[in-house]
C-alpha cells in the first residue's frame, strides 16, 4: 500500500536481502538440526545473555506474526459477514480464533499438519489461475506495474526500501523450518534445501501475483473509501476482476490460510520459550511437555495469551514494523553467527556443518549491511521494539538466567 502499482518490487527486494540469512540459517541448521532453530544457534554462538535477548525476542516476534495473521484474518472474515448480510463481532471472532488454535497446537504438530497444507495448496493454486487469466485479458496493462515502480523509486527511493522493510514479516514462514529442526526428517539434507527452494517460490509468488494484481486493475482499488490501504487486498482484488462470488471463495480461503498462519506461527514461538527453558534460562515448568500429547503445554498456552493481550492493545500497522524489525535484527545476527562460528578456534571445533554457504564471507557481509540499512529505514518503531527487546532479555537473563544457567552447567 505504501508504494500503490510498484508493490512487487518491495517483495523482490526483501526477498533478496532474505536470501543471506536463509543461506546462513540453512548452514547453522545443518549443524545444529535442534528444536528452537535460530535462539540456539545464537546461544551457542554468543552466550546464554545473547540467546536470552534473541530467544524472546524471536519469540515476541513470532508472536505478533501470528497476531498480525489474525487481525488480517478478521478482515477477510467481514468481506464473508458482510456479503452473507450476517452482523458479527470482530474481537469475539478473533479471540475464539485464538483459543481454538491454542488449543490445536497443545493436541500436537501432526494436527496441525494436517489442516495446514491443503489449504495453502488449494489458495495458492486459485490465485495463481485468477492471475493467470488476467494476464491474457485485453484490458492487462504491464506498464502499470513497471511505471508505478520506476516513478517510487525515482522520486522516492526511501519509500521502496521501507516497503520492502515492511513486507518482510510476509518471509518469517520460511524461518520457521528451522525452529522445528529437531522434528524433521534427515534434517542435515532437507533443511537446507526445503529453506532455499521455499524462498525462491515464494518470492517469485509475491512478486508474480502483486505484479499482476497491480496490471489487471485500474485506479486505486487496494484503498477503502477513507483513503486507506484494505486489510483484505486479495478479496479486493478478485471482486474487481472476477465477480463478488470469486471474491468470497478467496475471502474464505484467504481467512483460513491466514488462521493456518497464526497456527504455525504460535507452534514455532511457543518452542523458543521451550528451547530457553530447557536451557535453565527460563523456569522449568515452561519445558514441560504434555504426558499425552508430548507438547510443551505450558510454553503454548503463555504464548497464547500473550497473542490475545497484543491483538487487544497494538494497532495493526505498529504489529507488523515490530515483527519485521525484530526478525530482521535476527537475521543479520544469523549471517554474524556463520562468521564467528567459521573462525578457526580451538572453541568452536565442535561446528561441523554438512551444508556450507556458497561466496562467504561475502554473501554475510551483504545480508549485515541491507539488514542494517532496513531496520534504519524502517524507523523508530522498529527501532523501539529491538531496543525493548534487548532490555527485556538482559533484564530477563539478570534475574533469573544467571543463576539457573550457571548452576546447570556445574
Amino acid at each position: 500500500s505504501v508504494m500503490g502499482p510498484g508493490i512487487w518490487l518491495a517483495f523482490l527486494l526483501a526477498g533478496i536481502v532474505f536470501l543471506p540469512g536463509t543461506l546462513s540459517k540453512s548452514e547453522l541448521a545443518s549443524a545444529m538440526p535442534v528444536n528452537g532453530g535460530a535462539y540456539v544457534y545464537l546461544e551457542r554462538s554468543f552466550g546464554p545473555l545473547v540467546g536470552t535477548i534473541s530467544g524472546l525476542g524471536l519469540w515476541a516476534s513470532f508472536l505478533l506474526k501470528s497476531a498480525f495473521a489474525l487481525i488480517g484474518f478478521s478482515a477477510y472474515m467481514y468481506a464473508v459477514t458482510n456479503y452473507l448480510d450476517i452482523t458479527t463481532n470482530s474481537t469475539f471472532v478473533i479471540m475464539s480464533a485464538l483459543a481454538l488454535i491454542t488449543i490445536l497446537n497443545i493436541l500436537g504438530i501432526k494436527k496441525v499438519k494436517a489442516f495446514q497444507t491443503p489449504i495453502l495448496a488449494l489458495t495458492t493454486i486459485l490465485i495463481l489461475l485468477i492471475c493467470v487469466f488476467q494476464l491474457f485479458d485485453a484490458s492487462f496493462d504491464f506498464s502499470r506495474p513497471m511505471d508505478g515502480a520506476l516513478d517510487v523509486t525515482k522520486n522516492d527511493p526511501l519509500l521502496v526500501a521501507e516497503a520492502a522493510a515492511l513486507v518482510f514479516v510476509a518471509y518469517a514462514g520460511i524461518y520457521k523450518a528451522g525452529a522445528l529442526g529437531g522434528e524433521v526428517k534427515e534434517p542435515e539434507k532437507n533443511l537446507p534445501q526445503g529453506m532455499l527452494i521455499s524462498l525462491l517460490l515464494i518470492t517469485l509468488l509475491y512478486v508474480v501475483v502483486t505484479f499482476i494484481m497491480m496490471g489487471a486493475v485500474e485506479g486505486e482499488w487496494w484503498l477503502d473509501s477513507n483513503g486507506s490501504p484494505r486489510e483484505d487486498p486479495i478479496f479486493a482484488f478478485v471482486d474487481a476482476v472476477v465477480a463478488t462470488e470469486v471474491g468470497i471463495v478467496m475471502a474464505l480461503l484467504a481467512f483460513l490460510t491466514m488462521i493456518s498462519g497464526a497456527l504455525s506461527g504460535l507452534l514455532a514461538a511457543s518452542r523458543f520459550l521451550f528451547a530457553m527453558a530447557k536451557d535453565c534460562l527460563l523456569p522449568d515448568r515452561l519445558s514441560e511437555t504434555n504426558q499425552k500429547f508430548g507438547t510443551p503445554q505450558w510454553s503454548i498456552i503463555l504464548t497464547g495469551v500473550a497473542m490475545g493481550v497484543c491483538i487487544l492493545t497494538l494497532p495493526v500497522k505498529d504489529v507488523a514494523k515490530l515483527a519485521s524489525g525484530f526478525q530482521i535484527m535476527v537475521i543479520v545476527a544469523l549471517n554474524a553467527c556463520v562468521m564467528v562460528l567459521r573462525r578457526e578456534n580451538p572453541e568452536t571445533e565442535w561446528y561441523q556443518p554438512t551444508f556450507k554457504s556458497p561466496l562467504y564471507p561475502y554473501v554475510q557481509i551483504f545480508g549485515i549491511i541491507a539488514g542494517g540499512i532496513l531496520v534504519a529505514l524502517m524507523g523508530s518503531k522498529a527501532i523501539i521494539g529491538a531496543v525493548a527487546a534487548i532490555i527485556l532479555g538482559v533484564a530477563t537473563y539478570q534475574t533469573y538466567g544467571v543463576k539457573h544457567h550457571s548452576a546447570d552447567r556445574d
